[in-house]
């Protein structure tokens, strides 16, 4: 049987005819004649065509359409996917952002919470010690993470007898003012005692506090500030903030800040790595603080006081503490000091002078220091009315000798740095004299240079206190750091300084972070 012969399209006959493709059954196996239907022969997909596709009508088959669909479902999917990413990013972004915000807004809520604290405490303190112008007590109130509702707030302090040692703990509490030198009353000499002080500084700043433009006397004048760049005037007034010494001819960042950048008094990690990083630091493991640890411009004591040189007003308030018998006593020994008549012979068990000896007569006294070493009071009877005694009516800045450093007590005439290291020992162990200076008396020996010299530069007294507040929100975010200065001269604790040293950095040390954590993950 002769099989017949099936013609199968050209590739020209496709392209002649594209549309004219149907499926034609296959006479070998049956076809028509009966036998079992041919498969179709299905069409060839073509480089071109009327519709550049496929042949037919230039439509895609079922099966491609569903390709590209779901190819096209995948990428808005994707899309969609990676939008919602996107803003749970920026949601989890903002979500963050709010929690510090919020937790700065407690942070700086402590403080002012810290600010209320510092005043209830100084105004307690005026009213319930009868002796004014005392610190207090840092047993008597809290200044190590003080809660605030969910912050918590210090009080960086200084420990004046050790804290140049090295310290690797923060000292918590209120700092004295008038444990440094004044900027308005120090001398050049006492100026250039200070660590790391030349005479050359020491002039510049006693020149830009004169009132004349005058340099005959010394120090950088209108002149030398004219040339720098941008070019400003010598002052010629007292200096209002400490930081004014940035103007000042000489002194630049490193002299005022030493190795302690971030004003904490604590030896941190970067002030003891070399040239590793700022600052500049010898890597002996001791703080050397700047400028701005010893100097202050807040420090003065009241004027309403009674002049020891002022008889009637001494003998009224002799009469108002002791007896009768004892005020007299007292007030003649005064009058013998002071070249008038001989008053009762006495003295008591660790009078300033022995009993009857006035030693040699002066006009007035110059300290009260003197008045004590020559009245014949003893110590316990002087520091009742120590608070209430002046030599002066133009009251100068002090330094209240029971709370300096041996830096600041080095600087002032008559100790220096023989008898510096000494009052800070016999200090620590006495801390019960800390109310007077009698005390002082015996660590001078008795020298009458001596306490010529330093008497009209020492108190036992402060009366203006630092708040150097840093606190942090909750879980230990939202870090603030605000120093306040507070005065308490005329009776009423007030603000008169303000300055926020949060750019400072972080000034709580390790062990603060350390305590944070702990104090986070038991929460």
């Amino acid at each position: 049987m002769k099989l017949p012969v099936v013609r199968t399209a050209s590739t020209l006959d496709l392209l002649a005819r594209p549309c004219a493709l149907k499926p034609t059954p296959n006479p070998s196996r049956g076809g028509e004649q009966g036998g079992a239907p041919a498969p179709a022969s299905w069409p060839v997909p073509l480089l071109g065509g009327a519709r550049g596709g496929f042949c037919g009508k230039g439509t895609r088959t079922p099966h491609a359409e569903n390709g590209s669909v779901l190819i096209i479902v995948i990428w808005v999917a994707f899309g969609l996917v990676s939008l919602a990413l996107y803003f749970a990013h920026s949601m989890s972004f903002e979500l963050r952002s709010s929690d510090n915000r919020v937790a700065t807004i407690e942070a700086e809520q402590a403080i002012e919470g810290a600010a209320r604290s510092v005043s209830n405490i100084l105004a307690k303190t005026i009213t319930q010690q009868q002796l004014p112008g005392t610190m207090p007590d840092p047993l008597g109130y809290r200044s190590e993470a003080v809660p605030v509702g969910d912050a918590r707030f210090w009080l960086i302090g200084r420990d004046t007898n050790t804290w140049q040692n090295g310290p690797d703990r923060l000292t918590f509490g209120l700092v004295d003012e008038a444990s440094k030198l004044n900027l308005n009353t120090a001398t050049m000499d006492m100026l250039q005692a200070l660590p790391n002080m030349t005479a050359e500084l020491a002039a510049n700043i006693v020149a830009w506090r004169q009132s004349t433009n005058d340099a005959s006397v010394g120090g950088a004048q209108s002149e030398t500030y004219l040339r720098l760049q941008p070019p400003y005037l010598c002052k010629n007034a007292p200096f209002e903030t400490v930081d004014e010494l940035r103007l000042v001819y000489g002194l630049n960042l490193e002299l005022l800040y030493g190795e302690d950048s971030n004003l904490n008094g604590l030896l941190d990690p970067n002030e003891t790595d070399g040239e590793t990083l700022p600052p500049l630091d010898n890597r002996d493991s001791r703080l050397d603080p700047g400028l701005l640890e010893y100097v202050t411009v807040y420090s003065h004591e009241p004027t309403s006081r009674t002049n020891v040189n002022t008889r009637q007003q001494l003998e009224a308030l002799l009469t108002s503490v002791f007896d009768s018998a004892r005020a007299s006593q007292i007030a003649g020994r005064v009058r013998a000091a002071l070249g008038g008549e001989v008053g009762p012979v006495g003295g008591r068990p660790g009078t300033g002078d022995s009993g009857g000896g006035r030693g040699a007569a002066v006009s007035s006294f110059t300290s009260l220091l003197e008045f004590y070493m020559k009245s014949g009071m003893t110590a316990e009877e002087f520091s009742q009315i120590e608070a209430s005694l002046t030599v002066t009516t133009n009251i100068q800045s002090l330094v209240n000798v029971n709370t300096a450093s041996q830096a600041v007590l080095t600087s002032i005439p008559g100790i220096g740095t023989d008898k510096a290291p000494a009052l800070v020992a016999y200090r620590q162990s006495n801390p019960s004299q800390a109310n007077s200076i009698a005390w002082v008396l015996d660590v001078l020996d008795r020298d009458a240079t001596r306490v010529g010299l330093a008497g009209p530069y020492i108190t036992a007294h402060s009366y203006q206190f630092t708040a150097d507040v840093a606190a942090v929100g909750h879980h230990g975010r939202g870090y603030r750091r605000v120093r306040f200065v507070f005065d308490t001269s005329d009776g009423t604790p007030r603000i008169v300084y303000r300055q926020d040293l949060t750019h400072l950095g972080w000034a709580l040390g390790k062990q603060g972070r350390a305590d944070l954590l702990v104090a986070k993950g038991i929460r």
